[in-house]
């Protein structure tokens, strides 16, 4: 009779030969644990334990299979949950933090409760207590938004605090319309600030943005010294992250040259794909990107070896010049990681706003015991102190503010696009 077309697949994955992990999409959910595979060592999880139903919502990669890499990074009282999501293989880390308090568990910024991220947290909350206490501290992540319903419904005794301003598009629905539980849902400021006397609060924000508001609230762990951030400040590192290490496929993807090269595994694909990644996520489109026209990546395209989704059937509608490898450097200080502003939201959040965001940097600096950085997104922790937020500020105010050229020109475009509409009030910067 043969094998089923999902295992045959799963063997045919480049990935089994390494002793990662792959399992297509037509497994299905019926396998609700995990199996071992003969004469193949790694324990494949099933695909319900990554499962994601909601992903419509927020259709981004890799849709509904949401694998999670869970890491200590201060062993006892910090711990990451990180997650992929992207368009087109352009992904990136999405991450929660979760902390330990004297009360039990608190979780910063959700992120898709899959069955495997649950049954991780409830092996930490049989060492450390219940999860007491979850904070979405943007108004405007959806990344983060969506998936807080399904994670609130998962520890039904938690308390729920989100930042001031949660606003949805294109109706303004009350919270308890999106999913949002009444009853034990409060908003960060308005309503206090919860655990007081283990973490200290500092809200960046509100900036108009026309349809709503960006607003994030760090959070400052006392204890260990943790600084958690939502999207303001990132670090980003020079070499791919761990959770990639499961499925490379969108490192190799935009490692390639051109569209009808095939997707070819080597650390060196995979740190080269990762570094432009960063710059798509970064700028968009850098200027060493140029956008090939439909003709010239079509004949490109459905090459042997190449007519499979995984390789988008060979479309690859760009091509990169001599300069990306400097651009990426730019983002890095002696090619080690930095902490920095996040170019997207210079550009598109902050460019009419900057006195805000350096009064904001500047409370952070006097701050009392932060050792490191803790973003949703990129590399973490971040080594740092408040001397480096310092510094920061300074360095951000001494430089000219949400530049026009170069790198920046398309999300300049965008934003001058953005203000000609009046989707977004104000002028363009100076």
């Amino acid at each position: 009779m043969g094998w089923p077309r999902s295992l045959r697949l799963l063997f045919a994955s480049p990935l089994a030969s390494q002793g990662g992990f792959f399992v297509a999409d037509g497994l299905g959910p019926a396998l609700g644990r995990r199996i071992r595979l003969r004469g193949w060592g790694a324990c494949v999880p099933a695909l319900v334990d990554q499962h994601w139903p909601w992903w419509p919502l927020l259709p981004l990669y890799p849709y509904g299979r949401r694998p999670t890499l869970m890491r200590d990074l201060v062993p006892g009282q910090v711990w990451s949950f990180e997650q992929l999501q992207g368009i087109f293989y352009v992904a990136v880390p999405i991450r929660m933090t979760v902390l330990r308090l004297r009360e039990g568990l608190l979780l910063y910024g959700p992120v898709a409760p899959t069955q495997e991220l649950l049954a991780q947290l409830h092996q930490l909350e049989a060492s450390y207590g219940p999860v007491t206490t979850i904070v979405l501290a943007t108004s405007s992540g959806l990344e983060h938004k969506l998936p807080l319903p399904a994670l609130a419904r998962a520890f039904p005794r938690a308390q729920v605090w989100v930042s001031p301003g949660q606003w949805s598009f294109p109706l303004r629905l009350p919270l308890s319309w999106l999913g949002f539980p009444p009853g034990r849902t409060h908003t960060l400021i308005e309503d206090g600030l919860p655990h007081g006397d283990q973490l200290e609060w500092d809200s960046l924000g509100p900036v108009d943005l026309g349809l709503g508001r960006f607003q994030e609230v760090s959070c400052l762990h006392k204890a260990s010294g943790s600084l958690l951030v939502t999207d303001a400040l990132v670090a980003i590192g020079a070499e791919p992250p761990e959770l990639f290490e499961a499925d490379p496929t969108p490192l190799l993807f935009h490692a390639r040259e051109r569209g009808d090269e095939p997707l070819i595994d080597s650390a060196e694909q995979r740190r080269k794909g990762w570094q432009r990644l960063v710059l798509f996520a970064s700028y968009f489109q850098p200027a060493p990107l140029e956008v090939l026209p439909l003709a010239q990546v079509w004949s490109q395209a459905f090459r042997p070896g190449l007519r499979n989704p995984r390789s988008y059937f060979g479309l690859y509608p760009f091509r990169w010049q001599a300069g990306w490898q400097e651009a990426f450097g730019a983002l890095l200080s002696d090619g080690q990681p930095r902490l920095q502003l996040a170019p997207v939201l210079e550009r598109l959040v902050f460019p009419r706003h900057r006195g805000l965001l350096l009064a904001w940097l500047r409370r952070l600096s006097r701050l009392e015991g932060i050792s490191q950085m803790v973003g949703a997104h990129y590399l973490a922790p971040m080594p740092c102190t408040g001397e480096d937020f310092a510094r920061l500020a300074a360095e951000l105010e001494a430089r000219p503010w949400a530049p026009s050229g170069g790198d920046w020109a398309t999300l300049a475009a965008i934003d001058d696009r953005l203000l000609a509409w009046g989707l977004v009030p104000g002028t363009r910067p100076k």
